[in-house]
């Protein structure tokens, strides 16, 4: 349902956007033809699998092309995931049952990016369509939670301690699991997993000026491994980890 919530709000906005793009252009003097040939940006994505942050830099080989790298990293959830809390013990800590590893992914690429109007001279929106892609190093981090070790009786009332252990579905369950343990627990028996992706979408550009990027990109994105990774213990590994995704940046342009 919030996939479903997403896409059309994505298809909204595209069209919203894409027909206030097609206003008269305009132009009041020589300075709104400067081509700033380099740029940076980043900022915000947000994905249906969760989100994460983006860098890129490059520069403009035409009035219409530019070529940007880009540095992505985010957090990939699966759809399967469900936050739970043990009843049975007071301040018991959320976690997600079944979830046997957190998945983070760096991505590294070259998109293309081709200019489809020109910004009016007071502003208003740019639109581009992009599309790229490069190489995506997968991360695999087992989760570790807080199992109930022991129950006893002081004479007043019932006590309890806990340890930490990797979660285990053979062992752990919903009646000993008290939480989710500390975030960094499990970096030190994190796996790699190199694979490639590939992306694609409409970047809308609404600047007041041009050396000054203020932009919302909407796209589509797939990593792909040749190893399957797996993130919930009773679920199939995956090769294929496609999303949708709304990205905010913000940068610079200049000579």
């Amino acid at each position: 349902m919030k996939i479903r919530i997403f896409l059309i709000g994505l298809v909204w906005f595209c069209i919203e956007a894409g027909a206030f793009a097609q206003l008269p252009v305009s132009y009041d003097s020589l300075s709104d033809n400067v081509l700033y040939r380099k740029e940076w940006c980043g900022g915000l994505i947000f994905h249906s699998g969760g989100w994460g942050i983006e860098f890129r830099w490059g520069r403009n080989k035409t009035a219409f092309d530019k070529r940007l790298f880009e540095v992505d990293i985010i957090g990939m959830k699966s759809n399967k995931e469900v936050k739970s809390v043990n009843p049975y013990f007071s301040n018991s800590r959320p976690y997600f049952y079944g979830k046997l590893n957190s998945m983070y992914i760096i991505r590294g690429g070259y998109t293309v990016h081709h200019q489809l109007n020109r910004k009016p001279y007071w502003g208003g929106v740019e639109l581009r369509y992009f599309y790229g892609g490069g190489v995506s190093l997968g991360i695999s981090k087992p989760i570790y939670l807080y199992i109930v070790d022991s129950v006893f009786y002081n004479g007043y009332y019932y006590e309890f301690t806990t340890k930490t252990e990797r979660y285990d579905p053979q062992k752990h369950d919903l009646d000993n699991i008290y939480g989710r343990a500390s975030f960094l627990r499990g970096f030190d028996k994190a796996k790699f997993f190199p694979g490639i992706y590939f992306k694609g979408g409409l970047n809308f550009d609404f600047g007041n000026y041009y050396r000054t990027i203020k932009c919302l990109e909407v796209g589509a994105a797939l990593d792909i491994y040749p190893r399957a990774i797996k993130i919930m213990a009773f679920n199939r590994p995956k090769n294929f980890f496609p999303s949708v995704y709304i990205n905010l940046n913000f940068g610079h342009r200049y000579n």
